[in-house]
């Protein structure tokens, strides 16, 4: 069996993009490990208009595990994850937690083990009011559990559940975009820039040269969703150059192509 290799992975990828055809392909999409990015940095030069792009879902995974050893987010994902252990080990504890949320589930599986702990921390807080009333319900105060340390735990967590909105799924055209709202959201949140710092921080470093390219750019400023909010960003310096940049590569054997977007079609998409 052949080591996939970056040299191996870029032979098997060029391959089956002649297979199918350059003029069908926009973009190569894996995961960011080195033999990976060893094959894109091949990629890019026998086939410059292709982009090989990272999987934004990996790299989000990889900053919400950042974020998550936060000592502000570790010591509140340890208590979600014990308490919702609890709750579903137990047949007694499951059914009255199931009574008071209306048979819904504090449980939300994400697409990765990291956004799991967050969206389902983001249930809890959704369903606290339901889950105070369970810890102090009748049903509860007759369990045997209600006196055990895990129970008392459990019990204690469901008092200082804390908000953290993170049900994002975006797609390319919606990624740039929803990261600069995200940004926003973590500001406004914290209020104090010193405490918003270290998960911006974050942010920007696992998205550099990963979720920043001229194509993510390109699909943000084509997203009517986010150019009717603020079409001022086409005014951004950044934004188009990246936007030309990204016509550039797609289209870097046609300079008819380059100058009809750039000059006619941009122009009819602003108005």
């Amino acid at each position: 069996m052949e080591a996939h290799t970056g040299l191996y992975i870029f032979e098997f990828v060029e391959k089956y993009i002649i297979e199918i055809g350059l003029q069908h392909v926009v973009q190569v999409v894996t995961d960011n490990t080195t033999n990976n990015m060893a094959a894109a940095d091949l990629l890019k030069v026998t086939q410059p208009q292709i982009f090989w792009t990272s999987c934004a879902t990996h790299t989000i995974n990889l900053m919400l595990e950042a974020i998550g050893k936060l000592p502000n987010f570790s010591g509140i994902l340890e208590k979600v994850k014990a308490l919702t252990i609890f709750i579903y080990a137990h047949h007694r504890t499951l059914a009255i937690m199931r009574k008071y949320t209306k048979k819904r589930d504090i449980v939300r599986p994400g697409v990765t083990r990291f956004s799991t702990s967050f969206l389902t921390l983001e249930s809890l807080e959704d369903k606290k009011d339901q889950l105070r009333l369970m810890f102090t319900s009748e049903e509860w105060s007759k369990t045997k559990l209600r006196s055990s340390v895990k129970g008392k735990a459990a019990e204690a967590t469901v008092t200082i559940l804390h908000l953290v909105d993170g049900d994002k799924k975006p797609s390319m055209v919606f990624l740039l975009g929803a990261l600069n709202q995200a940004k926003e959201d973590i500001k406004k949140f914290f209020k104090k820039e010193e405490n918003a710092t270290p998960i911006l921080k974050i942010i920007d470093e696992n998205s550099k040269g990963i979720l920043d390219s001229p194509l993510h750019y390109a699909a943000y400023l084509l997203n009517p969703v986010f150019y009717f909010k603020d079409s001022s960003m086409s005014n951004d310096t950044k934004i188009m150059n990246e936007f030309l940049n990204c016509v550039e590569i797609i289209f870097f054997t046609d300079e008819n192509m380059q100058s009809t977007i750039a000059n006619d079609e941009l122009l009819k998409y602003k108005s």
